[in-house]
């Protein structure tokens, strides 16, 4: 039995039935994705933002956080997505990631929804790819699909660009 524990611990996305997770909710381009709301440092309505010449088109720029400077990522450019309209406001969730904060611009923030472990599933194989390189899993909610997102998936760029 006690075996079995390590390999659970490897694989943080996977669950234990019988829990619950509670994730902070937001859309991008119409689909509803799902952070881990311990991930979540702060929602912010649009924040003045300042270019970072030479950043790579994703990088919208920097903002300062109650004195922290916080890298803004537009995640529609991101994930290869048309740009946001410019008549439609950003929302972003603050994010932190080996100690750097992250502004996540996305379309609109919903609500916290607490999800049982047990509705928890992996990435259908039809799932476009671009939702699957970022996700770790989805749930099926009443009317539509959340996807599970994984914060360091989506900001690997970041590691790939130092290197």
């Amino acid at each position: 039995m006690n075996a079995n524990v390590p390999a659970k611990r490897a694989r943080p996305e996977q669950f234990e039935d019988g829990g619950s997770r509670d994730f902070v909710t937001m859309t991008i381009a119409d689909q509803l994705f799902g952070i881990p709301v311990l991930q979540v440092q702060d929602v912010l309505a649009p924040q003045r933002i300042t270019r970072i010449p030479l950043a790579p088109p994703e990088v919208a720029g920097s903002l300062n956080l109650r004195g922290r400077i916080v890298t803004a990522i537009d995640v529609r450019l991101r994930l290869n997505l048309p740009p946001r309209p410019s008549n439609k406001p950003n929302m972003s969730i603050v994010v932190d990631l080996k100690g750097e904060l992250y502004s996540l611009m996305v379309d609109s923030v919903g609500e916290v929804l607490s999800l049982s472990n047990k509705d928890f599933e992996r990435n259908p194989p039809t799932l476009d790819s671009r939702w699957r390189e970022v996700s770790t899993g989805i749930y099926r909610l009443n009317n539509q699909l959340m996807l599970v997102l994984d914060v360091n998936r989506l900001l690997n760029f970041a590691n790939v660009e130092a290197a």
